[in-house]
């Protein structure tokens, strides 16, 4: 395949003060929980359900709040309750909710009985998403996938089993990956709805019932078509490793989940999502589930050849805090998108000077290329070309992950018929286009390359004023994406605390241990 000349320092230079920037972010990470992680440990435990429409796991946790432990972590003070009463989680979950005990007055248990108790339970409970994820290999290699790039659809109706029937078709007219967009502003709930859904709003809530639900239906279609269908959903927000943990619970395959994306887009507070972020892609890590980050955003709200290098620079601290949590390339989905203003002059070289750059300096990552939509007008014909130049972009520098665009983008949610014109129009271009990268030269100091050299060079650039500046005071100044936040504003900043010394979660000490990254207890 014909390759851009980057320059290889420049390269090094952005990963090198990316990589700074992921580092000092976790020193400060280290040293905070959220209520969210704990609610996560406590799912991780088997507790599951609602009380009186609110989760046991949110009841629990304000519990500990309550009588001053939640500082210590929510793992503790469970399994001395499970070990004193020799009972479940749940079952300890039921009395703490019905006030018949406090977690605040349990007798000590002794600290090797302690050690080997959780070991057991952590290793059983950490067994159940290995076992999902040794499903997923069990179903690539009996029935195959789709090539990359994997056509990549949403359903987006409200109702989970309205859902299936759209998913159900989309599969087989050949999309690869269904993605069940969740309920508008769900991400800014802090707590996870529960059981099966059909009142959605623009989409559809993430449960983890509903995640069985659509698991179980594509699974049978797949059956059917012969290939293995991926189901994505969203773990950002204010409950990121709470859904994080559903998923992979679920077999999920892929997750949204961007180190940035709530804080910009969802005005979440930076503290909360960067805590929470880290927890969430050491599960996706665990289950074997390819994560998408969110850099495609940035161009909704910037020009797209302005801020070409902020996506670059975010793709590259993506990268970095993706390896913090021990997520390997190989699950990288860093996104990007094609953007340009249709009416401008070699908008398309611009676009394909992006998408190569992007493909040559992550070669590992299974890039997740989003469609036009900023500029997509409700002409469908218009829409329907433009969809095929981005088509043609994605075959020519083999992306990985092609959310596929629809010709009425703009207009309303997408129709099965919409979703079949735009999978035959990927598959035409996919298909007639299989070989084309390895025909390609780039011209030297052609319009493709200069372009690129001009984006890395901004890029490397920028990374280096936010190594210098700290990521805080960057976001805080509205370096990316033109949008200022507050290091102590926006939602969920009353989630995160800081660790006491007691504070123990196994879940993440074993997680590190099997992910082979060094423990953070010296």
């Amino acid at each position: 395949m014909g390759q851009l000349d980057l320059d290889q320092n420049k390269i090094e230079q952005a990963r090198a003060a990316a990589a700074k920037i992921a580092e000092e972010m976790d020193r400060f990470i280290a040293k905070r929980s959220t209520v969210a992680t704990e609610r996560t440990v406590l799912r991780l435990l088997g507790i599951d359900g609602v009380y009186d429409g609110i989760p046991y796991v949110n009841l629990i946790v304000d519990h500990l709040n309550e009588v001053g432990l939640l500082e210590r972590g929510s793992f503790l003070p469970v399994i001395q309750a499970m070990m004193t009463l020799n009972l479940s989680g749940q079952e300890i979950a039921e009395k703490v909710t019905n006030s018949s005990l406090s977690l605040a007055e349990l007798p000590t248990v002794a600290e090797e009985e302690l050690i080997s108790f959780s070991a057991r339970l952590v290793d059983q409970q950490l067994g159940r998403i290995e076992q999902r994820r040794q499903e997923r290999e069990q179903y690539l290699a009996t029935l195959g996938e789709g090539k990359q790039p994997y056509l990549y659809v949403i359903v987006a109706t409200g109702d989970i089993f309205e859902d299936v029937r759209q998913a159900r078709t989309a599969a087989r007219q050949g999309a690869d990956i269904i993605a069940v967009i969740r309920s508008t502003g769900q991400s800014l709930l802090d707590y996870v709805p529960y059981g099966a859904t059909r009142e959605g709003y623009g989409g559809t809530y993430a449960t983890q019932e509903n995640f069985r639900i659509m698991r179980e239906a594509l699974d049978e279609v797949g059956e059917e078509v012969g290939r293995y269908i991926r189901l994505c959903n969203y773990c950002s927000g204010l409950c990121m490793p709470e859904i994080a943990a559903a998923g992979a619970l679920e077999r999920l395959d892929v997750m949204l989940n961007d180190a940035l994306y709530g804080i910009l887009f969802r005005d979440i507070n930076m503290q909360r999502t960067l805590v929470d972020q880290y927890f969430s892609r050491m599960i996706n890590s665990y289950a074997g589930i390819i994560i998408n980050t969110g850099e495609d955003n940035y161009l909704t709200t910037a020009d797209a050849v302005e801020a070409a290098h902020t996506v670059l620079a975010s793709q590259f601290i993506n990268e970095q805090f993706a390896y913090k949590s021990g997520l390997p390339a190989s699950q990288l989905g860093l996104g990007h998108a094609f953007e340009m203003n249709p009416d401008l002059e070699d908008g398309f070289l611009l676009e394909l000077s992006q998408a190569q750059m992007a493909r040559q300096i992550f070669p590992d990552a299974p890039l997740k290329y989003m469609p036009p939509t900023k500029h997509m007008t409700g002409n469908i014909f218009k829409g329907h070309i433009q969809d095929a130049l981005f088509n043609v972009v994605s075959i020519m520098t083999n992306q990985g992950i092609q959310l596929l665009g629809m010709m009425t983008e703009a207009m309303h949610t997408p129709y099965m018929h919409d979703r079949k014109l735009a999978l035959e129009n990927a598959q035409y271009i996919f298909n007639n286009m299989r070989h084309i990268s390895e025909e390609i030269q780039f011209t030297p100091n052609g319009r493709i390359q200069n372009r690129a050299k001009e984006v890395l060079d901004q890029a490397a650039a920028f990374l280096l004023e936010v190594e210098k500046k700290g990521l805080f005071e960057a976001v805080e100044a509205g370096l990316f994406a033109d949008v200022k936040r507050l290091r102590d504003g926006g939602r969920g900043l009353a989630g995160v605390f800081l660790k006491d010394e007691a504070y123990q979660n196994p879940f993440e000490d074993e997680l590190r241990r099997r992910l082979g990254l060094k423990s953070r207890r010296g």
